[in-house]
């Protein structure tokens, strides 16, 4: 790995919980990575960090086989070689298009610098721009320079902080694919932050969903979406709801019994030992539930999100629980209609039945989201022995 995270810490004065809590991860050369999560998770923090500007409490950062950052060392950031792009761009406006990529190429002699200059803007589909200045360029523009002039000193990592938080929404998802295309053929390697999933998927070969200062998953997209490692990564990736599920074998193989009827011929399923009495929680996504006027299973649009080719429907069944469904958008239902539903599930993702009010109640761990401690980390811890009438 080129770049090395090993149980990275980083904390603020007077702050009661660490920024950034041992949070490991490793990026090879010439591949992207993402971090994304909710606003306040520490991704930018541990991008800070990576580049210099925070020192760290605890592990360490390496870069090439380099110890950079540790509790016992810190080299500065300019001594990092790394490249860095900020959601404002930070150009500046006195200086045309080449002297703003040719900032950091002071130590060129004037015909390297002037080739470099044209090189990397010829990169990022801006040949010939040198003369202009940054106001007579679109946003889009803007955001190339920027990227061109952290290209141009060929630093060993590039970071990218939200560089397309002030773009609207069409121009952000082609330039996510265009950013990728432009660093893959620099050959960088890059760390890039976002809160915006479909520039997380369009962009990094490798994506860490980060929630309160920890890391809770860095794998590729598809193992994000369909292995979720926490409950956080499988709420927060895509869209879906968790329902109470029982396992069961039978004829030797693990049938899944959920409120919208029997998940059977699954792969990746636990055996119905993993949990006390085959009893969990089973994520359902939206893509998992079929619109099938011919199944049994029956379901109130409570509520519709239309999305273009297809609408976003909430439904609830009978029993009281809720699904979510994607349906295509020429089946047009009203709210209060009911409608059928089956279940098609390919990857049956399970955990930990969410933790009843008793059990909260029992519990002698501090937990800032009920129901979530046992789900995440198995860790319930009775305070007192629960008598045997106590509810689950």
């Amino acid at each position: 790995m080129f770049l090395e995270v090993t149980e990275l810490s980083v904390r603020y004065a007077q702050a009661p919980k660490a920024a950034v809590d041992a949070v490991s991860l490793g990026l090879a050369a010439g591949d992207i990575g993402v971090l994304i999560g909710p606003s306040g998770c520490g991704k930018t923090t541990l991008l800070r960090a990576i580049a210099g500007l925070e020192k760290v409490a605890a592990g360490q950062i390496c870069l090439g086989g380099q110890t950079v950052s540790s509790a016992a060392g810190h080299t500065p950031p300019e001594a990092r070689r790394i490249g860095m792009v900020f959601q404002d761009y930070a150009l500046f406006p006195h200086l045309d298009v080449g002297r703003n990529v040719a900032f950091g190429l002071q130590g060129l002699k004037a015909a390297e610098r002037a080739a470099r200059v044209a090189e990397v803007l010829k990169l990022v589909g801006l040949e010939g721009a040198e003369r202009l200045h940054p106001h007579q360029l679109s946003g889009g523009q803007q955001q190339r320079v920027a990227l061109a002039r952290a290209l141009a000193p060929q630093p060993q990592l590039l970071l990218l902080d939200e560089p397309f938080s002030n773009l609207d929404v069409e121009l952000r998802e082609r330039l996510a694919h265009e950013l990728r295309a432009i660093l893959k053929a620099a050959g960088a390697t890059a760390l890039f932050v976002t809160h915006d999933q479909l520039e997380a998927f369009a962009i990094g070969d490798v994506i860490g969903v980060m929630h309160e200062g920890r890391l809770h998953q860095w794998e590729d997209a598809y193992s994000l979406y369909h292995r979720p490692a926490t409950r956080f990564v499988a709420d927060f990736i895509g869209h879906g709801v968790f329902t109470p599920a029982t396992l069961h074998e039978v004829d030797g193989q693990v049938v899944v019994d959920t409120p919208v009827g029997r998940l059977s011929d699954v792969t990746e399923c636990p055996l119905p030992g993993a949990f006390e009495g085959g009893q969990c929680d089973v994520l359902l996504r939206a893509d998992d539930i079929v619109h099938d006027d011919d199944a049994p299973v029956k379901a109130e649009i409570i509520r519709k999100a239309f999305r273009g080719s297809e609408f976003l429907y909430t439904l609830r069944l009978a029993s009281g629980h809720q699904v979510m469904a994607h349906v295509p958008s020429h089946h047009d239902h009203t709210l209060g209609e009911w409608i059928g539903i089956r279940a098609q599930v390919d990857h049956v993702v399970t955990f930990q039945r969410a933790c009843s009010p008793k059990q909260r109640e029992l519990c002698q761990l501090p937990c800032e989201h009920a129901g979530q401690c046992a789900a995440e980390t198995g860790r319930f811890m009775p305070a007192k022995a629960a008598s045997a009438s106590d509810p689950a």
